[in-house]
């Protein structure tokens, strides 16, 4: 089935269609919902959720970008709304009392593995996992970010810099020895 069809049986009910857009694109939402939850089952509600956003919404879908793009939307959209339930910003500090924690580049993590790189990340406090998914990986703006969170635009920096000195403290001890500044060379 073509992007299209799947659609207007989205939009019409057809189970067929639905199962299809599910099959096309549940394992790479099940990738984006890792990078936002806390564990596999928190991920597993987050596609859930998103999934049943994407079936009652699909109506809403014009076309004008690809349809993959409107369903990992609707999936990141989806995994904030559950961190925003449990307020991961709440011990937050401004990005002036964060200044320290700002480094070189994080070319260091381009060395590793995808799974390896996930690995990390899954081991952020959520409010750092979500700036730095929003940022680094999605690549909203930081004034982007501080909107879709209900936070300043300086807490999003701060939560960036945070993670990232964060996650230069997990990296395995021989990333850290071979890039001992962050940068390759």
């Amino acid at each position: 089935m073509t992007d299209e069809q799947i659609v207007a049986g989205c939009v019409k009910g057809d189970p067929i269609a639905q199962r299809a857009l599910y099959e096309q694109y549940a394992r790479k939402m099940m990738s984006v919902c890792m990078r936002y939850a806390s564990g596999r089952d928190q991920a597993q509600d987050m596609l859930q959720d998103g999934f049943v956003k994407v079936f009652q919404k699909i109506g809403d879908f014009r076309g004008d970008g690809p349809l993959g793009g409107w369903v990992s939307r609707t999936m990141v959209n989806t995994a904030l709304d559950h961190l925003r339930r449990n307020k991961p910003y709440a011990h937050s500090v401004d990005l002036t009392e964060a200044e320290h924690l700002h480094a070189g580049s994080s070319s260091a993590l381009s060395g590793m593995t995808t799974d390896e790189l996930m690995a990390l990340i899954q081991q952020l406090p959520d409010g750092y996992r979500t700036v730095f998914n929003l940022f680094a990986i999605e690549g909203y703006p930081h004034k982007e970010i501080a909107e879709m969170l209900g936070v300043s635009e300086n807490t999003s920096k701060s939560q960036f810099m945070k993670a990232r000195a964060y996650l230069r403290k997990l990296l395995p001890q021989e990333v850290v020895e071979h890039y001992p500044n962050g940068r390759e060379g």
